[in-house]
């Protein structure tokens, strides 16, 4: 169902591309858009590598809802790990990751704010700015589950 990585030669090793995702901040999420065109948009995420799922927020009105309500596959895609070798400094080495699968809306209010909570750990100083931040907006936000199908990694150097 999946398509493989052409460039075989470029391929990271799963554990190496799930690294990435555990590692990296923000990625771009993919969804079917409207009349058929896709819709990308970055994201702050969080990756649940025992669960195999990435969790992320959102608004409870707007674009990202309407889209994910009609078509829940999705597509999501980070980028780092930039290093460079000495022997070509001019030209730097990038890993990214591409996972496929299904998102869906975690309905339960008390589950969706400690899913939230959890996520922002990773973003956030400490829990008391993550406790004004969820205060503030947790009656108006979704979080949001995809369940990875298949995840992809690939390392090119940029040259």
């Amino acid at each position: 169902m999946f398509r493989p990585i052409r460039r075989k030669d470029r391929t990271i090793s799963e554990e190496a591309a799930k690294e990435l995702l555990r590692k990296e901040r923000r990625g771009v999420l993919a969804v079917n858009g409207d009349d058929g065109y896709p819709y990308a948009f970055p994201i702050n995420y969080l990756y649940d590598a025992q669960a195999n799922k990435i969790y992320f927020h959102g608004s409870k009105a707007g674009h990202k809802v309407d889209v994910l309500k009609h078509s829940d596959k999705v597509c999501f895609a980070v980028y780092g790990n930039e290093h460079i070798d000495a022997a070509q400094a001019w030209a730097p080495y990038v890993q990214s990751a591409v996972a496929f699968g299904r998102c869906s809306l975690v309905d339960d209010l008390e589950q969706a704010s400690e899913g939230v909570r959890h996520m922002a750990r990773k973003h956030y100083p400490n829990d008391e700015e993550i406790d004004k931040v969820i205060t503030q907006s947790a009656k108006g936000m979704f979080l949001y589950v995809m369940d990875i199908e298949h995840l992809t990694g690939k390392q090119i150097q940029e040259k």
